[in-house]
């Protein structure tokens, strides 16, 4: 593959909603769109850091500075015959997992596009559809969570994620529990709220049949959540924690975890992300893909990665409609039936970047050719 030039694009759009988590409210999303063209095509992708260094230790800025300063010059002066190439050359760049995620997703979607192939059959997907759950953040009140519940469980998400925080995590859960009923597939997201001293609310969670309690911990533990997995009947699952797949070795040696949260920007890309599938399947851990309040770009890798066979547990991907009044693709991510989602089959991605809505939203753009 020739790479001849790269762009970014700074972006910045409101979510329909204000997302909360433990780390923060967010209302209006930026990100980096990054564009790889090369031999005729344009691939797509999007970094999905945050403003500020919460989730991890990169922020939009950051990862512009790397892609403009490291990522892109090496690309532009490699020789790359296929995507993997892209995460070896990236290598000795010490993590920066989402400035590299990015790019070399940039490169997967032009890398199918030349090969007239979805970009799912180009990492060895095989699925034709996908289920997908969706996530509520920490809500004001508990009524306003348990309406949220409602209109999704209305419109057929198959899995319920519910955010929770020291002080509002018992009382949302049991309530959902009561008026929705055990057979609701419901899971509760920590985002490393906790330490073992909340040993007493992991064990009250653990009376309400959750699918999966997610990263309780530190957000680079591994220990802790072995000895509290063992205290647990409800699997915890690993997110924050899982960077490479040499982690995720660690954390099923260690029976940290029962579960694995894959999200393509926190690993460093599609390459990582197939590894670190490959070894849970192997190893019977099953994975689902998180969401980082991505556009259509985004989601349309998540797609992608979560048509490999042992994403058996409903991911993030939601439909556009549920973040954002317009979206930068075309078409909009919709769900083809409640709670599913089609795994496109045209070349690449298989959605257009629209323009006109892309420069709506646009704050800062750069251009990088050899």
């Amino acid at each position: 593959m020739k790479i001849e030039r790269v762009e970014l694009r700074l972006l910045q759009m409101p979510l329909l909603d204000a997302f909360t988590t433990s780390f923060g409210q967010v209302k209006l999303r930026k990100l980096v769109l990054v564009s790889v063209y090369s031999e005729g095509v344009v691939g797509h992708a999007e970094s999905v850091a945050m403003e500020y260094p919460l989730y991890n230790e990169e922020t939009i800025e950051t990862v512009w500075y790397i892609l403009a300063e490291l990522l892109i010059p090496r690309l532009l002066t490699a020789e790359i015959t296929a995507p993997e190439d892209v995460s070896r050359l990236f290598a000795p760049i010490r993590r920066n997992n989402m400035a590299k995620a990015a790019l070399e997703g940039a490169v997967w979607d032009a890398y199918a596009k030349q090969k007239g192939i979805s970009l799912a059959a180009a990492i060895g997907g095989k699925k034709q559809t996908i289920d997908v759950g969706v996530s509520i953040g920490i809500e004001p009140t508990v009524d306003a969570v348990l309406k949220k519940v409602e209109r999704f469980v209305d419109e057929g998400y198959k899995k319920i994620k519910v955010k929770i925080k020291p002080g509002f995590d018992i009382k949302p859960i049991e309530a959902i529990r009561k008026q929705f009923g055990t057979e609701l597939p419901l899971m509760a997201d920590a985002n490393s709220a906790y330490s073992m001293t909340d040993l007493a609310i992991m064990k009250e969670l653990d009376h309400y049949q959750l699918m999966m309690i997610e990263q309780p911990l530190a957000h680079d533990d591994i220990i802790d959540h072995a000895k509290l997995q063992k205290e647990l009947s409800t699997p915890i699952c690993l997110d924050e924690s899982i960077h490479t797949v040499d982690d995720a070795r660690k954390a099923i040696e260690l029976n940290s975890c029962k579960i694995i949260n894959i999200k393509i920007g926190r690993v460093g890309g599609l390459s990582e992300s197939k590894k670190i599938h490959d070894l849970c399947e192997q190893h019977h851990i099953p994975v689902w893909c998180g969401g980082m309040l991505e556009t259509g770009v985004g989601r349309a890798h998540n797609i992608a990665i979560t048509s490999l066979p042992n994403f058996t547990i409903p991911g993030d991907t939601s439909a556009s409609n549920r973040y954002w009044a317009e979206d930068i693709v075309t078409p909009e991510v919709a769900l083809l039936k409640p709670g599913i989602l089609a795994v496109p089959d045209n070349p690449g991605i298989g959605y257009e970047v629209n323009p006109s809505v892309m420069r709506k939203y646009l704050l800062r753009e750069a251009r990088f050719m050899e």
